[in-house]
């Protein structure tokens, strides 16, 4: 028998003084039963960083035709597509293939830098294509706060971003390895 998915609930609230977003959202989040804590609480960020009325969790992990994030217009054309981890370079291909803008929120310290280096010749091409590095010590604080019920407050200010619970809160370093072209439309 298959093992299920875990389910954790978040309640977030997001204060985006970059975007002037400011809502909060009940998610509920299915951690898949080869996932970490770690890739989970990466994905529950990307959420906040883009936060957005039609941005939805993807199937992810189950599925390789599905991101850990999307947002898709009224018509079901995909403008974003947000994946985490260290994803194929094949797979990064065929979404920006199928989005408008795709972002990777690549962490894993040296394997990721590893991983990076050899596929960033081939993602040069990809014009709408953002890959953003998250330190090890930033995502490993960000597992130790999750929970099977989380109330968490995502702050961000001055390309600063500070993700905590009311006990503990982590800023969140980031690096962009690779910026997508500004599009001509």
């Amino acid at each position: 028998m298959a093992i299920k998915a875990t389910i954790f609930k978040a309640e977030l609230q997001i204060a985006d003084m970059e975007r002037h977003y400011y809502a909060d959202h009940s998610l509920t989040l299915a951690r898949h039963p080869s996932e970490t804590d770690e890739r989970m609480m990466v994905r529950l960020l990307a959420f906040a960083l883009h936060a957005h009325e039609h941005l939805a969790f993807g199937k992810g992990l189950s599925a390789d035709d599905e991101p850990a994030l999307w947002q898709k217009d009224l018509t079901g054309a995909i403008e974003l597509w947000i994946d985490v981890g260290l994803p194929d370079e094949k797979l990064i291909r065929k979404a920006c293939g199928r989005a408008n803008q795709v972002i990777v929120y690549a962490y894993g310290g040296r394997t990721a830098d590893m991983w990076f280096a050899q596929n960033g010749s081939q993602f040069e091409r990809l014009k709408n294509l953002t890959v953003i590095s998250l330190p090890v010590e930033t995502t490993r604080a960000l597992a130790k706060l999750a929970q099977r019920t989380m109330n968490l407050q995502c702050t961000i200010q001055d390309g600063q971003v500070w993700l905590g619970d009311g006990n503990e809160s982590v800023q969140v370093e980031r690096e962009v390895l690779k910026a997508a072209q500004p599009s001509m439309r």
